[in-house]
């Protein structure tokens, strides 16, 4: 929600100015300059990824403004109290926590089904980091599309511009200065098209899911180190010690908050 909040604010802040300045709305309304920019981005970008890749695009978008923040300290102290749990009852003991909640992360949930089955540590390790990278790659690839698409509408905005003024000067005979000055700033607004949406639009999303990227890969590592230190029979205040490396300055505060009335 904050995304999109963000996004409408960018162009209101753009609208606004423009109509302070004394401006009208209309003006900037220009359906052969949006066809110019918008389908020649569209088909840059279809043309530079593979068709499957392009198809997810609704996917991306969706991720990109429904993705949550992760609870790191939270997720540190449920593999707390499973390491508690297995070093009391074995790890047979997980099969009931695994299948007791059905809000369990995919992730978590392969992983410790692995333990549960007796697979070596060695082998639950790559497979879980295989998942992770190639989920990586995913967000990376959905990146990469709108990385190109602000690149890609600058060019075409001016490409847009470059078409206006040829008509323009085409006809510079016949006009009047008035017609002149209106055509040329008509013109100008396949540039502002390009440029507004490369750095309002494509460019915020795209860093957008990057970040996510990062914020999940960091969780992903986070849950197979305690996932493996489960299946070790690591202390569980070892446990937690060693995964709050994983924490920011923020989140330590937080989780030491959050410990101290597990305790009490």
């Amino acid at each position: 929600m904050s995304g999109i909040i963000a996004i409408v604010l960018g162009f209101a802040s753009l609208i606004l100015a423009f109509m302070l300045e004394g401006g009208h709305l209309m003006a900037l309304l220009k359906p052969t300059a949006a066809i110019i920019v918008f389908g020649g981005t569209i088909a840059a970008v279809v043309l530079s990824f593979p068709i499957g890749t392009v198809k997810k695009i609704g996917k991306v978008i969706k991720v990109a403004f429904t993705a949550k923040d992760r609870d790191l300290p939270q997720l540190i102290l449920y593999f707390k109290d499973l390491a508690f749990k297995t070093r009391k009852n074995g790890l047979l003991s997980l099969e009931g926590e695994i299948s007791a909640d059905d809000k369990l992360d995919p992730f978590i949930r392969k992983g410790l089904q692995m333990i549960v089955d007796g697979v070596e540590p060695q082998s639950v390790r790559e497979i879980l980091e295989l998942e992770a990278d190639m989920t990586s790659e995913r967000h990376k690839a959905g990146a990469a599309m709108f990385d190109s698409a602000g690149g890609f509408a600058p060019t075409m905005g001016i490409i847009g511009t470059v078409m206006g003024l040829v008509h323009v000067l085409g006809g510079l005979a016949s006009s009047s200065p008035d017609q002149l000055g209106e055509s040329i700033a008509t013109a100008f607004i396949a540039t502002l098209y390009g440029v507004g949406t490369a750095n309002l639009l494509y460019l915020p999303i795209g860093a957008r899911l990057k970040n996510i990227d990062k914020q999940e890969q960091t969780e992903k590592n986070l849950v197979i180190e305690a996932i493996l230190f489960i299946q070790e029979g690591v202390n569980p205040n070892t446990l937690a010690e060693k995964l709050k490396g994983f924490l920011n300055k923020q989140e330590l505060l937080k989780f030491e908050e959050l410990d101290k009335k597990v305790e009490a």
